[in-house]
């Protein structure tokens, strides 16, 4: 079975490369030659039929991922199910189950069974779990058992994984030198790994054995997304140089995984200041060859705890805008707690604007949907405003819980209302695309004259 970068580098428009164009609006040799080029990866899994195709990267829409997982003080199966399923509900386009307690390969599956969204897993958390669990110590983990583990995954019908190639020796050493960090090692997986190395006296296997990791995601045309284990957790270690030296590797073996016709995507970077975002992002696509970048966060600010959901979205609107891909959510309970079925909501949500404020900066030329939004605003046309919305039933249910008395206007402006006021005044100035006409270019019913 041919990747579908290798098949698009022989000129193959395949089924999965048409689906991405025609949902993104894009002529299919354009996502071609782009995923021959490594800069747009395609999420698929031969196994999961119901799994609809996921592009990512250059001239696409900025997509949005939602984590889900068990942890030691929370197991719940059902509950991590639900929230896949909110998850599918409150349109975010990847899923990641990271769990970490319980039985690792029933809850991997039953999530896959509950959704079609193209998911993603960390192999490192099952492979430290399992050798904690056999050995009563993560650090006797076998590396044959961590590459089982990881093809496990893939048969299962996993579309892309967060493997820490990145972190070598080398990388370590930097973190010595440097006098560690204001804020730790926050990547779970990234640390149990420098924890193993350090222990073992041994390079990790998975840098070592690339090439038998990108074996693996060809096999079942899986996208390698480069873990980022060594991000930084608070802004005053942003750029650091351990976590500039673990990104060049990324972005040098995302290259090599390319050459070998594996699909790459490349993490980063944590918690970063507002105006290096720009930078950062920068740095990764002239580095990797415009490969995609999976962004977690970016969180700028580290004392946001309860709104970190706000905090990230700022950040993600500044990502999106400047190159980022994939973002990944983060949740209210961020830094304090296991999410639950609201805080899901609320952080898909809360980067669904993200994306959208940075899209629409990112390509001005895709603006048409804002427009409509204005002029439905500006008309009172409340049912076509609707249609234009993030989020319709929200919008609905406030209003209807504090309907106003004039059924134009809306409670919080009431009599005093600036759009009727505008529109007596202007509405017969109003021209060319400046018409109030409907969604189906008929002309929508004029507002009626101001109040005073």
């Amino acid at each position: 079975m041919k990747t579908q970068l290798e098949a698009a580098r022989e000129g193959i428009i395949t089924a999965q490369i048409s689906t991405v164009a025609q949902n993104e609006g894009l002529a299919p040799e354009l996502v071609r030659t782009r995923v021959a080029a490594g800069e747009i990866v395609i999420l698929s899994h031969p196994k999961r039929p119901q799994q609809e195709a996921v592009g990512i990267g250059m001239g696409l829409r900025t997509k949005v991922n939602a984590s889900i997982g068990t942890s030691s003080d929370i197991c719940d199966l059902a509950l991590e199910v639900r929230k896949a399923r909110i998850a599918e509900e409150e349109g975010a386009d990847t899923l990641m189950e990271l769990s970490a307690a319980g039985d690792l390969d029933a809850i991997r599956r039953n999530v896959l069974a509950a959704t079609r969204l193209p998911a993603g897993t960390v192999p490192l958390y099952q492979a430290f779990r399992e050798a904690a669990l056999s050995h009563r110590n993560p650090g006797k983990l076998d590396p044959e058992q961590l590459f089982e583990i990881i093809e496990r995954q893939l048969a299962d019908g996993i579309s892309f994984m967060a493997i820490h190639c990145g972190i070598n020796r080398w990388t370590i050493e930097r973190l010595r030198k440097q006098g560690y960090r204001y804020g730790g090692l926050v990547s779970k997986g990234g640390t149990f790994m420098v924890a193993w190395m350090d222990s073992t006296g041994k390079e990790n296997p998975l840098y070592e054995q690339f090439d038998r990791v990108c074996g693996l995601m060809k096999k079942y045309d899986a996208v390698l997304s480069l873990g980022n284990g060594i991000r930084a957790g608070a802004i005053h270690d942003s750029h650091d140089r351990a976590q500039v030296a673990e990104m060049v590797i990324n972005c040098e073996l995302a290259e090599l995984g390319r050459n070998m016709g594996c699909q790459m995507m490349v993490e980063g970077p944590g918690h970063v200041p507002l105006d290096e975002i720009a930078a950062n992002i920068l740095l990764e696509k002239r580095m990797s060859g415009n490969a995609p970048y999976y962004v977690l966060g970016p969180l700028p600010l580290d004392s946001g705890a309860g709104y970190d959901h706000i905090s990230a979205a700022i950040g993600a609107a500044q990502s999106a805008r400047h190159g980022a891909d994939l973002i990944c959510y983060i949740t209210p309970a961020e830094h304090l707690a296991l999410p639950n079925e609201e805080d899901v909501r609320q952080g898909i949500r809360a980067a669904r604007l993200a994306v959208r404020a940075g899209d629409i900066a990112k390509y001005p030329d895709r603006r048409k949907n804002e427009k409509a939004a204005a002029k439905a605003r500006r008309d009172m046309r409340w049912t076509d405003l609707h249609q234009h919305l993030l989020f319709p039933e929200l919008a609905r249910e406030l209003r209807q819980s504090r309907m106003p008395e004039c059924s134009e206007t809306c409670t919080m402006c009431g009599d005093f209302c600036a759009m009727k006021q505008g529109a007596a005044v202007f509405g017969k100035d109003i021209a060319g695309d400046k018409s109030c006409a409907g969604l189906d270019g008929r002309p929508a019913e004029k507002p009626s004259s101001a109040v005073f």
